[in-house]
């Protein structure tokens, strides 16, 4: 959850470590700092808030000379957000300073145990014994007392230290943390991601778990544990830097709105072909298909609704029974998967540490796993036996939205594809609904245009304490996304609930003006929301039903209506989360909140 950058270079490192954190920014954090090497001296600065702050603090860096060094943002785990607890952590003589993303789970034996041989410890962090150890195992062999510390270690972490003994190198280490290094003439450099150098370099090597990293201006090299070099390949930034920019807009997530129609066109870009998808490097057999009985989705957040969504058009495509599992409970449960079962796993990072965990143990239980991700060589991508990428670009909002609308266009895709394969639907059902699917860039464009009349509806939930949602079937899984939207960028408490629900206990929440979404685009349940629309409205509350265009019998009984292009009914979570997309965003606009980097949230959760 937190960023990491790191620099050895032929020019100064602070302002790249600066640039390198403004960069993560949207990943979340309370806190940040940097450490750079002087005359073979560790100088450090931190600062609780944001990193203008710490960029005042040095000068854009000129204060903290030096041509090699580490930069962190924190989001607060262990101890309270406090110039103490951030990072970079320094040993007892100084001599390494330490940034780390992830948890260490052994850190309190760790930190007891150099308790009690004398340390004194100036922070509440698990981080703080990375310091301490590789002070105590040090004996002038760097790879050495890096190997022996990771070999300590347990939990998940990306680690990126410097050493005052040695004053043009960065080392770097993984397990379980996403961890990037980037090449250049100039400088090579570590990141969170790749959103953190794409500007300097296109050029990256992805780390993997329990490797470690050596790099100095002229040289970037890969270890074991054991001390062996391993040869990496080199990899491309494959999309452009401006990507990662505002480009006009005043925040990210709008920005990320309106690249909404060129994200699912390029999610289906070269997948549909004479009237059916094409998957390329794709092992998943009709013959492995024809054993599989159940289906297991597993993901988190939003990527959980979208996995909602996903299973009702599998199981109406495809007959098979299809279960969406939260990956923090999927993980502990002692779930029950077996060869027969395929897994689907869906993360934006690909680094999602409870989605990572929950996919090994499918695969350690026998399952045939397949990941929808964004990030190209993630932690999960490489884990599961096959990977769709959604191929959205850099989403750096912490709210997703293309991210979750490229998702919902896989799900579409692999539903089609698994009814080809296993005859449940005819070929002339597949190319009509293929054909639809084709069209939803179109459509989304459209609903954008409603931008200006859902700016100025926003301004009657500005001053709401708490609204609700009511869908069936698909629309209850867009209510799911729509109701997460806007409570983690609002801070408006908001709840979904299954329309047939309201009667049984939560239909006493209703009151005088009370705000409720109806989502009515599930054109087979219509007749039903409308009879659920009224059970609302005759207590009192004020109803805005999103409906397809053309629908006019929710008029009478709603105060506000938002129409969206009428699309294939298992297509309409891709027109309908869009207006409430827009919603949300506006309501923050106008209560002033942060909408790129709400409270508490962090974009890329690698922590449980």
């Amino acid at each position: 959850m937190c960023g990491i950058v790191g620099f050895t270079g032929k020019s100064a490192a602070a302002p790249f470590l600066l640039e390198g954190l403004h960069k993560l920014e949207y990943r979340g954090y309370d806190s940040a700092g940097i450490s750079v090497i002087e005359n073979s001296v560790i100088n450090t600065e931190k600062t609780v808030g944001r990193i203008k702050a710490l960029s005042e603090q040095t000068n854009a860096g000129a204060l903290t000379p030096g041509f090699v060094g580490v930069g962190h943002t924190r989001w607060a785990t262990h101890g309270a957000p406090s110039i103490e607890n951030a990072h970079p952590h320094l040993s007892g003589k100084r001599k390494f300073a330490v940034v780390h993303n992830g948890i260490i789970e052994n850190y309190a034996i760790l930190r007891e145990q150099l308790i009690g041989e004398g340390v004194k410890f100036v922070s509440e962090t698990d981080t703080e014994v990375v310091p301490h150890l590789l002070e105590k195992y040090y004996d002038g062999d760097l790879i050495k007392a890096v190997s022996k510390v990771v070999n300590l270690l347990e939990g998940s972490f990306a680690l990126g230290i410097i050493c005052t003994d040695f004053p043009d190198t960065l080392v770097a280490a993984r397990r379980f943390s996403p961890l990037i290094i980037g090449i250049s003439e100039n400088a090579n450099i570590i990141a969170s991601d790749v959103t953190a150098i794409a500007s300097v370099t296109k050029d990256i090597i992805y780390l993997d778990d329990n490797e470690i990293a050596v790099l100095t201006p002229e040289k970037a090299e890969v270890f074991d544990l054991s001390g062996n070099k391993i040869s990496k390949d080199l990899s491309k930034i494959t999309w452009d830097v401006s990507a990662a920019e505002k480009g006009g807009f005043e925040y990210f997530m709008m920005k990320e709105i309106h690249e909404q129609p060129h994200a699912v066109k390029q999610t289906l870009s070269g997948r549909i072909k004479n009237g059916e998808v094409v998957f390329e490097d794709f092992s998943l057999t009709t013959e492995k298909l024809k054993s599989i009985n159940r289906i297991v989705i597993i993901a988190c957040g939003s990527a959980y609704h979208a996995g909602i969504v996903g299973k009702y058009v599998i199981e109406e495509m495809v007959r098979i029974p299809c279960e969406v599992d939260l990956a923090s409970e999927s993980r502990y449960r002692k779930p029950i998967i077996n060869d027969k079962t395929l897994t689907i796993v869906i993360s934006q990072s690909g680094e999602t540490a409870d989605t990572l965990a929950a996919l090994r143990e499918a695969k350690r239980l026998g399952s045939h796993t397949v990941s929808v991700v964004n990030v190209v060589g993630s932690s999960i991508a490489k884990a599961s036996d096959d990977c769709i990428y959604t191929w959205a670009g850099p989403e750096i909002a912490v709210a997703t939205t293309k991210g979750y609308s490229t998702q919902i266009a896989v799900m579409y895709l692999f539903a089609a594809w698994l009814a080809k394969h296993l005859g449940t639907k005819d070929d002339k059902y597949i190319a009509d609904f293929l054909s639809e699917v084709k069209a939803l860039p179109q459509k989304i464009e459209e609903i954008l245009s409603l931008e200006g009349l859902l700016k100025e509806m926003a301004k009657r939930s500005v001053n709401d304490e708490s609204l609700f949602f009511i869908g069936r079937n698909i629309d209850y899984a867009v209510s799911l996304e729509a109701s997460l939207k806007l409570k983690e960028i609002s801070y408006i408490h908001s709840e979904a609930y299954a329309a047939g629900e309201l009667k049984h206990g939560t239909i006493s929440l209703i009151e005088e003006n009370r705000t409720v979404f109806a989502l009515t685009c599930y054109k087979a349940l219509a007749d039903k929301m409308l009879s659920n629309i009224k059970e609302v409205s005759a207590r009192g509350a004020y109803v805005i039903t999103c409906a397809n265009e053309g629908d006019t019998d929710f008029e009478k009984e709603s105060n506000q209506m938002i129409y969206v292009p009428r699309v294939h009914e298992l297509l309409v979570a891709s027109t309908e989360v869009i207006p409430f997309q827009i919603y949300a965003y506006y309501v923050a606009y106008h209560k002033g909140c942060d909408i790129d980097k709400p409270r508490n949230l962090a974009k890329s959760v690698t922590v449980e």
